[in-house]
């Protein structure tokens, strides 16, 4: 017999929570004394081991290989091997600083890509950790403990409090049954299990009969019998999505690769034309033409770029660390400061995930409990008015004795063991200054059929039954109520009056549990009269609340031009409540059957204005995230149970939770918060916005720098050939720059300068603009036509001051010299008209201002050193600083008014 069992999503495949627990046996071929040994062996023969499967094992050497395949860096490897080429002709020399210096940058680059790839591969080895290593299971009728990847469908298991479970399985029977199942479903609270026949449509976290793997058993015991293992289970689905997700490259490295084929195109042509001109109409030898030709090259190509990228994102994941935001991706970085949309969890992230007792209703009297999670200190108020809670003390007492809750010990990472709604109801106890001072002498513990807990307890001599539960059951139980601490006939109006108070409660999404209680003067009464006549005390509704700044950060979003959605595993009127209170429009909220209902088209266009999405199953996630990045929408996922895995890996910006996140969706993610708080998300999206302005700005200078020295060398070549016999140059005597010159300026400008302007800080206003559009490139027309501006200009001064000089001095090497550190010193200075349209100060980055001076003082060094004999250049004396002055003053007056004009007519960044 074939077992289809569970599906990727849980919503398809074998509706086993809708049939009854005899057909189920019957259709798995079990009966109560479960499989035997053969069977078992015959079906593990079929189905497989238990366990996740690995993917096929990485290739490390095709992935270190993969590193390098962009245009970008094979034109750096060839500049690199043309530089080392140049020593074969003969009586010229290899230049081993530059080609180094690329390989250097290139490996660098390829060894942290490959880490950051090699890592991403954990998240399937993680998620096979997940599995039980053991398993209680009944063969051949006798219960025994087997090794949990010898489950087949059909094995009946025993759980017990405190299991992990080992498979997905259809429950037999349960009693008192409890899991916990976050990871899988989001559904914060421990889910009580039942054995009982649901309808087909019951999403994933509402199946109460139904056990997954990866969730863990927390309180009662129960039988089920195993309907999927391995890759057929929930978390088997989810790893399948993960291997089969598709990491989408970033927008900028794609546009690099763009950007890197299009320079290199550029380059042959200039080179070729450069030849052309030098053989052509000058007398420069073919080995000088050769030499040029590699440098300009060189010249042309930014080599800095990747590793001024890597740099730049290196440290601002250094920044977000310090901001409880931990990059795991580096590339990630960038594509923060492009996120429109934001797709967050709503438990743990927007609220403090942990449940809260926040208002209390007695006789006709209700009251607001301030504070939040396990803070004891808080005020109880009426109205507008803080009050004593000497009022509350019998049904805060009721909540603190009826409960099962332990403080931890001082050793302990946590402060409380047991149940959230429990330890809820010790800490509102606890704001009140009530101890747990009493003897506890009997429990009838609480049980999904009864839906209540009563407790015995003895203090001073007196025994008291106290009991607590859902609402009505406790209304049941009692007789009487208590009203201004007086106890009252419980009549059919205050009853009325009751449900009406637990109903609106309930409408704020509040978790509503009524306490009531009675003294016992003789212990040994039997359980049916201990929870009868009781005296009803009140109700307590709680709720896991909204973090406090949770709010402000998604006002700020929503001013950044960011949507913020929620999409989460909890129930429609819990997350629609948490939602309004944020500040979410609940209006149009969607649950996970709705998603459902809707074809692609229809889910795209309900994608753009539905801002809650409750109820969700994993597929459901990855159905809404890939309808808003089919929109066009950069979207960043928040995540933090196995369910999140597939779809945090599929966002553009996976963001998973440090605290409570499973490990799986940690190494699926991009990005771990360290405080599962949205605000961090906020400041890691402004972060990645400034910089990705750092990036566009170091792109602009570096770019103008190169375009400019090509345009300097190619036209003087150009109007030397041309005008020589005017100016009384040989032509011989083209060259307005050695190679070794061009090779020196690209050394000084394009290393520390660039590098300090990765850590130029963002611009106050970064949050009050739009995000950048995925459509919109690093190089848009605003910063195309800055550079060929900044490129002209600095051709036009350059070669004035140039060829000035050259027939001033009659000496070719002066005017080179000239030319040489004129360039040197415009290409630094440049950098403060690239920030000057993100309103930075010349000051405000003390690296840049300690870079800029280096780079001025290394070629002061050249200048006035012996080492001007290397470069074949002179000192210059004062009428030549006289000369670049004037020169320089009109590159900036014309660089300043040319920015104005492009601001104007082009505005943006």
């Amino acid at each position: 017999m074939t077992v289809s069992a569970g599906s990727t999503e849980g919503d398809t495949g074998v509706d086993w929570h809708a049939r009854a627990t005899e057909d189920v046996r019957a259709e798995l071929g079990v009966d109560t004394d479960g499989l035997t040994d053969s069977e078992a062996e015959r079906r593990l023969a079929r189905t497989g081991p238990n366990e996740i499967r690995e993917p096929a094992e990485v290739d490390l050497f095709a992935l270190f290989v993969s590193q390098f395949q962009d245009a970008l860096i094979y034109l750096l490897l060839g500049a690199a091997v043309l530089s080392l080429a140049v020593g074969l002709i003969p009586g010229q020399q290899a230049n081993y600083v530059d080609a180094g210096l690329i390989a250097v940058i290139l490996l660098g680059n390829g060894l942290f890509g490959f880490i950051q790839d090699y890592r991403a591969e954990k998240a399937m080895e993680t998620l096979r950790e997940l599995a039980a290593p053991e398993a209680m299971v009944i063969r051949d009728g006798h219960q025994r403990v087997v090794d949990a990847t010898m489950l087949v469908p059909g094995d009946v298991i025993v759980i017990e409090q405190g299991d992990a479970i080992p498979a997905d399985a259809r429950l037999l029977e349960a009693t008192n049954l409890e899991t916990v199942e976050a990871s899988l479903t989001g559904e914060s609270a421990p889910i009580s299990k039942t054995s009982t026949r649901l309808d087909h449509e019951t999403p994933l976290a509402e199946r109460e009969n139904m056990v997954y793997t990866g969730t863990n058993a927390v309180a009662g015991r129960g039988r089920a019998v195993v309907v999927a293992t391995g890759m057929e289970t929930e978390v088997g689905g989810i790893a399948t999505q993960i291997r089969d997700a598709e990491e989408t490259p970033t927008p900028f490295r794609a546009e690099v690769d763009r950007l890197g084929r299009r320079i290199g195109y550029g380059v042959i042509g200039l080179v070729v034309l450069l030849a052309v001109a030098l053989l052509g109409f000058t007398q420069t030898d073919p080995v000088t033409v050769l030499l040029l030709s590699v440098t300009l090259a060189v010249a042309a190509v930014p080599e800095g770029l990747p590793a001024v990228v890597t740099v730049t994102l290196a440290l601002g994941s250094q920044t977000l660390a310090k901001q409880n935001a931990i990059v795991r991706r580096l590339p990630v970085v960038e594509s923060l400061g492009s996120v429109d949309v934001i797709l967050t969890d709503k438990t743990g992230t927007l609220t403090e995930n942990q449940m809260t007792v926040r208002r209390l209703a007695v006789g006709d009297d209700v009251y607001e409990v301030t504070g939040t999670g396990l803070d004891p200190n808080g005020t109880f108020r009426r109205g507008e008015d803080t009050v004593d809670p000497e009022p509350l003390t019998p049904l805060l007492r009721c909540g603190l004795y009826c409960n099962d809750a332990t403080a931890a010990p001082p050793s302990a990472d946590e402060e409380y063991y047991g149940d959230p709604t429990e330890i809820a109801l010790r800490v509102a106890a606890a704001k009140a200054g009530i101890d747990d001072d009493v003897e506890r002498r009997r429990e009838i513990p609480f049980s999904s059929e009864r839906k209540r807990m009563t407790v015995l307890v003895e203090s001073d001599g007196e025994y008291v039954a106290y009991s607590k539960g859902a609402p009505d059951t406790i209304l049941e139980r009692c007789d009487r109520v208590l009203v201004d601490g007086t106890v009252e006939p419980l009549t059919d109006d205050r009853r009325h009056r009751i449900r009406e108070t637990t109903a609106a409660f309930a409408s704020d999404a509040l978790r509503v549990l009524g306490f009531a209680r009675k003294s016992v003067p003789d212990p040994t009464v039997d359980d049916a009269e201990l929870e009868d006549g009781l005296v009803f005390l009140g109700t307590q509704g709680m709720i896991d609340p909204p973090r406090d700044e949770v709010d402000r950060a998604v006002a700020d979003c929503r001013s950044a031009g960011i949507r913020v959605v929620m999409v989460t595993g909890d129930n429609v009127e819990t997350a629609k409540a948490i939602g309004s209170a944020i500040g979410f429009d609940p209006d149009g909220a969607m649950d996970g059957r709705a998603v459902d209902a809707l074809d692609d088209a229809e889910l795209q266009a309900a994608v753009e204005s539905v801002e809650v999405f409750a109820r969700v199953a994993p597929r459901h996630k990855v159905a809404v995230l890939k309808a808003l990045q089919a929109n066009g929408h950069t979207v960043a996922m928040t995540g933090d149970g196995v369910n999140d895995a597939s779809s945090v890996r599929t966002a553009d910006v996976g963001i998973s939770m440090g605290i409570r996140g499973t490990d799986v969706t940690k190494e699926a993610s991009d990005v771990v918060l360290r405080d599962d708080n949205f605000a961090t998300i906020r400041d890691a999206i402004a972060e990645g916005r400034g910089i990705f302005d750092n990036i566009r700005k170091f792109v602009n200078y570096l770019l103008s720098a190169n375009a400019g020295e090509v345009l300097v060398v190619f036209v003087g070549v150009v109007i030397a050939s041309t005008v020589a016999p005017f100016l009384g140059i040989g032509r011989s005597e083209a060259l307005v720059l050695t190679p070794v010159m061009l090779l020196w300026i690209n050394l000084v400008t394009d290393g520390l300068p660039a590098l300090a302007l990765g850590t130029d800080p963002k611009a106050d206003s970064i949050m009050d603009r739009p995000p950048r559009r995925t459509d919109e490139p690093v190089i848009t027309r605003r910063t195309m036509a800055s550079i060929g501006t900044i490129a002209v200009l600095m051709a036009v001064t350059g070669l004035s001051l140039f060829f000035f000089a050259r027939q001033a001095t009659q000496s070719l090497v002066r005017a080179q010299t000239l030319l040489f550190t004129f360039l040197v010193v415009v290409e630094v200075i440049r950098i403060q008209l690239v920030r000057s349209r993100y309103h930075l100060g010349p000051f405000s980055n003390r690296w840049l201002v300690g870079a800029v001076a280096s780079s001025i003082g290394l070629q002061l060094a050249v200048l006035y050193t012996p080492v001007s004999q290397f470069f074949r250049i002179v000192p210059i004396e004062a009428a030549g600083w006289t000369w670049i002055g004037v020169a320089f003053v009109g590159f900036v007056l014309a660089g300043v008014i040319t920015e104005r004009v492009i601001t104007r007519v082009m505005p943006g960044h």
